[in-house]
């Protein structure tokens, strides 16, 4: 074999492995991005049906302290807010000021013994802490994608392609005092 048959034998031999290279790194962006979008989806779904279930809580409430319209207000207009926020950030500061409105609900459910008994009442608030705990796990969920989709976009030699084109993600975050208050919660029995 000549050299020239040689030099020509490596070069596509490195030709093929760069080929490859891009090729696996590209498609790693596509399923880390896809496990993204699928769990940002999943937190939708969560914020959708904890929606869902504010109305009939609220209406359960109602029935019970008529004279608290300014909270069932407050509750609507948070619950409007997180249904129509568009980015990461905007999701959760309407989530804090809906978890806010509802606290004020729970108080007002702490006045009224009968409503604290009413079965209704009692399976909301089951559904309500159930879907808020799916809610944190498909916060996790998306953090960890994130977290693994902008290091994998950062690192070289992926980010001298600018990471093909995909995008850093914001993390789904709480803010310090929010994380404070969440670490030194009391518990709450209805």
């Amino acid at each position: 074999m000549s050299t020239g048959a040689i030099i020509a034998i490596i070069i596509g031999v490195v030709v093929l492995l760069i080929i490859a290279f891009i090729w696996g790194s590209y498609n790693s962006l596509v399923r880390l991005n896809e496990r993204v979008n699928e769990a940002w989806s999943d937190i939708t779904v969560q914020l959708k049906y904890r929606a869902d279930l504010i109305p009939n809580l609220v209406e359960t409430v109602k029935g019970y302290a008529k004279h608290e319209k300014s909270a069932f207000e407050d509750v609507t207009k948070a619950r409007s807010a997180v249904m129509s926020a568009k980015s990461v950030d905007g999701v959760a500061q309407a989530e804090k000021s809906l978890e806010g409105a509802l606290s004020k609900v729970f108080a007002i459910a702490e006045s009224y013994p009968e409503l604290k008994a009413n079965e209704n009442f009692k399976e909301l608030q089951i559904q309500l802490q159930d879907t808020e705990d799916k809610i944190q796990a498909a916060r996790r969920f998306y953090n960890n994608g994130a977290k693994e989709l902008n290091a994998k976009i950062k690192m070289f030699p992926i980010n001298l392609f600018h990471g093909f084109g995909f995008k850093v993600r914001e993390y789904y975050n709480v803010d310090a005092a929010e994380a404070k208050k969440i670490e030194n919660a009391p518990e709450v029995k209805f």
